[in-house]
């Protein structure tokens, strides 16, 4: 048999490989095209099956028929990749109805992942969004991003690499987030201006801060009564990659749980360890370094009320805090080798409804179960921080578990 000559064989290999890469190429313009008519042709009811594969996308997605499910063959094994995005922002914008999405990929997009806008009724479930380069702040914003929603499920999903947060959940009402991993975002899970929030079975570390309950001002409506319970939240030390001016590029590095500006938030049940800055804390709007130009409104409330920590498992944390005035205080009051306790509360409370240094009862942050907490009195600058835990020693009264109707069937 006659020897092919090294330099043909190479030739040959190459065009081989082109071929291939065409052929692909074709295939995933055919498949992006027949994903954008069956979103567009939809109708209620409608059960889009989305086969195994690696499917490279360049345009964003949309939906607008409410009652639609989009179903993949797994999270690993269905995967829509917008590395070559070329028209977006989104890769998937939702705006409708009784939406369901489960088994799949996103990944790479050249903005949030999964928009889902002003819809009742969403169901995520096994959804893996990751953006694969690792955390870098020209990542998209959100991963999975339902906002001014009711009855929301986000169940058995995965989030990598958000530069602002992995699940965030915005302006909705009655919502349940469990049995997810967020990892290596700026917030990995994040629930803001919501009403009605359970946060259970999660898995969150990596990130540069765990778990966040978020009220931010001049939005369409205020938040309140969030559960946090039976979460891990552990070694969420990832410098912040925030963009610049995102409320999120304030938050520490080092951060467990993060209550901020929100009312009666109960955090239970959970191990929560090495979290560098601290594994929970609980501040205002003052805190936050995040001055938006429009100002903010006259009726919104900046201060933290009824945030109720108990029965958490705590380990570690608090040795090595984000920033200079962190580092400065925790050298003051706890020495240069010691650490900040399980609790860091910025000081700041309503003046208005104060009565002897008090809040009102059912206004008070309350903490048991934890080693310590400080009280960093921002007001004045960390001049006077106090680690008395006796203004901390109360209950408050127990929110009721967050009841889906309808329950949605996966």
């Amino acid at each position: 048999m006659r020897k092919i000559c090294p330099l043909i064989a190479i030739l040959l290999l190459s065009a081989c490989g082109h071929q291939e890469n065409a052929a692909q190429s074709q295939s995933d313009a055919s498949f992006e095209s027949k994903l954008q008519e069956q979103l567009l042709d939809a109708k209620p009811g409608s059960v889009i099956d989305l086969p195994a594969g690696h499917y490279a996308l360049k345009r964003g997605l949309s939906l607008r028929t409410s009652g639609v499910t989009l179903r993949g063959a797994g999270m690993d094994k269905t995967v829509l990749s917008f590395k070559g995005q070329i028209v977006g922002p989104e890769g998937l914008l939702v705006n409708a109805d009784d939406f369901t999405i489960e088994n799949l990929a996103i990944e790479d997009t050249m903005g949030d992942a999964l928009k889902i806008n002003q819809g009742k009724n969403i169901t995520i479930h096994g959804v893996r969004i990751e953006w694969t380069g690792g955390p870098k702040s020209t990542n998209g914003a959100y991963g999975l991003y339902p906002v001014k929603t009711q009855n929301v499920l986000v169940e058995d999903s995965v989030v990598i690499g958000a530069s602002d947060a992995g699940i965030y959940v915005g302006q909705s009402n009655n919502i349940v987030v469990r049995r997810n991993r967020a990892e290596q975002n700026v917030a990995g899970i994040e629930i803001e201006n919501s009403v009605n929030a359970d946060v259970y079975d999660n898995t969150a570390t990596k990130n540069t801060g765990g778990i966040l309950v978020f009220n931010m001002p001049n939005l369409s409506q205020a938040g309140h009564a969030t559960r946090v319970f039976h979460n891990k939240v552990f070694a969420n030390n990832t410098d912040n990659f925030a963009k610049k001016g995102a409320a999120v590029a304030s938050v520490p590095a080092g951060s467990g749980v993060v209550v901020n500006s929100n009312d009666k938030v109960e955090i239970f049940d959970n191990d929560i360890a090495d979290n560098q800055t601290a594994n929970v804390i609980i501040s205002s709007y003052f805190s936050t370094n995040y001055y938006n130009t429009r100002g903010v409104a006259a009726d919104y409330n900046p201060y933290p009320k009824g945030i109720y920590v108990y029965g958490n498992r705590f380990k570690g944390g608090g040795n090595s805090p984000d920033g200079l005035k962190l580092k400065t205080l925790k050298a003051a009051v706890y020495g240069l080798s010691g650490s900040f306790p399980d609790v860091v509360w910025d000081g700041y409370a309503d003046p208005k409804t104060q009565t002897n240094g008090l809040s009102p009862p059912d206004d008070r942050i309350c903490i048991q179960d934890a080693n310590g907490v400080l009280n960093a009195d921002g007001p004045h600058d960390y001049k006077n921080p106090s680690t008395d835990a006796k203004p901390f020693q109360c209950s408050l009264p127990k929110l009721p578990p967050v009841a889906l109707n309808p329950e949605p069937k996966v």
